[in-house]
């Protein structure tokens, strides 16, 4: 079985949602366990019962360490110094063989059991950002993304843990700052620091908005096929990260804003777009357990408009409850 830990507070649920969904369907026998990091989180996920979930409140997971500098981060700061502490929790608490870390705000389109599977016989595995060239921000944010890591529940996976755990400890902040950034750049010289370290190879591990450039995508038996332009190497996509998705609401209308690169017809067909409508069914099923939540436009929609160079999306009321479309 696949163990998988991710945290998030209420302003992450629906997309936190989104994430288990799509990992319930494309891999068969795993389990997620939840740091709720607020009481509103922790509370809709209680009621919800999600199958193949365990979910940690914060007064059962933080201790003295994490407690003594929660007050001088933001929250932000503050959950980027848990993420190692969340991977080590679960591996005691549970005694668990091994535990992956993933973001909430990725999306599985297939099983995630490859990557893993790649590691072979190594304690850790790492994977890079890949940015493409004019978005490098290898020396301020690090080569690797705290995304997808995963931890082998042995001596030498334990004391890269302890050592990541320790050092965002000591410090760990939203800034570059003598060679280190939030709980990220401490990972940029793993592979000579410690042994055991894997760099994720798979080119379907770790498609986001800063190397998504780098590919092409199609539709291949049903699922999203990716080919690098630079090699026509092909691989399926095993996860997107959709980093920095805010939504806006003006009267009826809402606008997401997408994360400011440029998307190809391709990536706004075959990702973006599934990933919206599949936001949008998972806010519908929050409001039936709570009323009051706020977040994503509660009626039906329909996507009308998309602006290439901002990638702006418009959704607008319409009255026959049709999803319809075009792509400029």
């Amino acid at each position: 079985m696949l163990n998988f830990c991710t945290l998030y507070d209420s302003n992450y649920l629906v997309k936190g949602l989104c994430m288990y969904n799509s990992l319930k369907n494309v891999c068969s026998n795993f389990h997620l366990y939840i740091f709720a990091f607020d009481d509103k989180a922790d509370s809709l996920l209680r009621k919800l019962q999600l199958e193949y979930v365990t979910v940690i409140s914060l007064s059962e997971f933080e201790d003295d360490a994490l407690l003594s500098v929660k007050e001088i981060r933001n929250i932000g700061e503050y959950c980027w110094t848990c993420t190692s502490s969340t991977i080590f929790y679960c591996i005691q608490h549970f005694q668990l063989s091994h535990c992956t870390y993933i973001d909430a705000d990725l999306y599985f389109f297939s099983d995630p059991k490859v990557l893993i599977d790649e590691m072979g016989d190594n304690d850790v595995l790492i994977t890079a950002h890949r940015y493409t060239p004019g978005y490098d921000l290898t020396s301020t944010s690090g080569k690797y993304c705290v995304q997808f890591m995963t931890f082998r529940n042995n001596e030498n996976g334990m004391k890269i843990l302890k050592w990541w755990r320790n050092a965002c400890l000591v410090w760990c902040f939203a800034r570059y700052e003598d060679g280190k950034f939030g709980d990220q750049k401490y990972l940029d010289d793993w592979t000579t620091r410690f042994t055991g370290i894997h760099e994720l190879e798979h080119l379907g591990g770790g498609v986001a908005p800063w190397n998504m450039q780098q590919y092409s995508f199609q539709k291949q038996d049903s699922k999203c096929k990716g080919i690098e332009l630079a090699t026509s190497n092909s691989f399926y996509l095993v996860f997107f990260h959709f980093h920095v998705m805010h939504s806006y609401k003006k009267g009826i209308v809402r606008e997401f804003y997408l994360c400011g690169y440029p998307l190809s017809h391709a990536t706004k067909k075959y990702i973006y777009l599934p990933y919206l409508f599949k936001l949008k069914k998972q806010f519908r099923i929050l409001k039936r357990v709570d009323k009051q939540l706020d977040g994503l436009a509660t009626q039906e929609l329909k996507i009308t408009w998309w602006k290439y160079g901002k990638a702006i999306v418009k959704l607008i009321l319409k009255k026959d409850n049709k999803y319809t479309f075009w792509l400029e």
